[in-house]
């Protein structure tokens, strides 16, 4: 298991961003949240299995259709069991 704590700059907030990830996370069974920060840019933290977090940061990195990523600045580290039931948008 692994938890990922991202930071995604760019064209990434009121382009459909945060549902985006929810979805994405949903179909790759990640749990976690993803929110909108002050700065503009998103916050995702997501825990699941480590190839199941490729495919989530492959997915940051790409983005829904109307966005432009910039930067995903993603920190990630081994973990026992998550913490989270499911995924969800943070306001």
């Amino acid at each position: 298991m692994e938890r990922l704590e991202a930071n995604i700059k760019g064209r990434v907030q009121g382009v459909g961003f945060r549902y985006f990830v929810q979805r994405v996370a949903g179909s790759l069974g990640v749990c976690g949240y993803v929110r909108n920060m002050s700065d503009g840019s998103v916050e995702v933290v997501a825990e699941g299995k480590k190839e199941k977090i490729d495919e989530l940061v492959a997915a940051l990195k790409r983005g829904p259709s109307f966005s432009s990523v910039s930067d995903v600045d993603a920190n990630r580290k081994d973990i026992d069991k998550t913490k989270f039931s499911g995924f969800e948008i943070r306001f």
